[in-house]
């Protein structure tokens, strides 16, 4: 019975192997480049700076095909920023609205107002973009497996065609035309490289590499995803010691109550 039961073990490891193996040729798994985010541990904060700069690559790159239709604009100073550089940054983005008569017109944005959408609506995101609709990114980051890191792997992570392997234009059936990134599922993703060198110029003056756009845009969306996270893990410290000093209250009084019985 032993025997049988190690057989059957040893085989199961060498079939998960050989899956494992196969799926890793066939392109279905690649596994991302970990990076350390200010936001992780229970005791992470957001980087206000680089969150401020991932806005400023949202709104001259992305904003362009991307939504961001759960946040306002005055969340905005939750980053640090005060109401007049919000007001600053908002102020050539005109929002769709009605007048008294019930016309429709476009009007300059406020503080109150959601991010403004690139596209009236999905069917007409979708005719702009080769029939597919590009995803809203208010909670991208929470959405799609292994969150930041895998945001900033996709946005460094394309291949120009010059560069791929003559197994890899075969495998995956890759032409001039096509798109590769290393990190998108299947490899050949519909959205052309967003972001190079320089792409934006930043405020603050850092220097503008693929990486540095990537991790700050990535950061950005993080914090648009869960923006209430430093509350919920402040709360969270202040459970913990309070339940620490409850059992601790708690044993006194235990003790207190059974003193004669020691």
């Amino acid at each position: 019975m032993r025997r049988l039961i190690v057989s059957g073990a040893i085989a199961l490891a060498a079939f998960t192997a050989g899956a494992g193996a196969i799926a890793l040729a066939a392109g279905t798994e690649v596994s991302l480049p970990k990076r350390q985010w200010h936001f992780q541990g229970p005791f992470g904060t957001y980087d206000r700076a680089a969150a401020q700069r991932g806005y400023q690559v949202y709104a001259e790159v992305c904003a362009a095909c991307h939504s961001l239709s759960l946040l306002a604009y005055r969340n905005l100073m939750e980053l640090g920023l005060t109401d007049t550089q919000v007001k600053g940054l908002i102020k050539d983005i005109v929002v769709p609205d009605l007048n008294d008569d019930g016309q429709p017109i476009e009007r300059p944005a406020r503080l109150s107002d959601r991010f403004r959408k690139p596209f009236p609506n999905e069917l007409a995101a979708a005719a702009a973009n080769n029939g597919k609709a590009p995803p809203d990114l208010s909670v991208i980051v929470k959405a799609r497996e292994g969150g930041a890191d895998y945001i900033y792997a996709l946005l460094t992570g394309y291949v120009p065609f010059d560069k791929l392997t003559p197994a890899q234009i075969k495998e995956f059936s890759v032409s001039k035309d096509d798109n590769f990134n290393t990190y998108f599922p299947g490899h050949k993703i519909a959205m052309a490289p967003p972001l190079a060198d320089d792409k934006v110029t930043y405020a603050d003056g850092t220097k503008a590499t693929l990486g540095q756009q990537s991790s700050d845009v990535a950061e950005f969306l993080a914090w648009a995803s869960e923006p209430w996270m430093e509350d919920r893990k402040r709360t969270g410290v202040r459970v913990i010691l309070f339940l620490l000093a409850l059992a601790g209250l708690m044993y006194a009084v235990k003790r207190q109550v059974w003193s004669d019985k020691h």
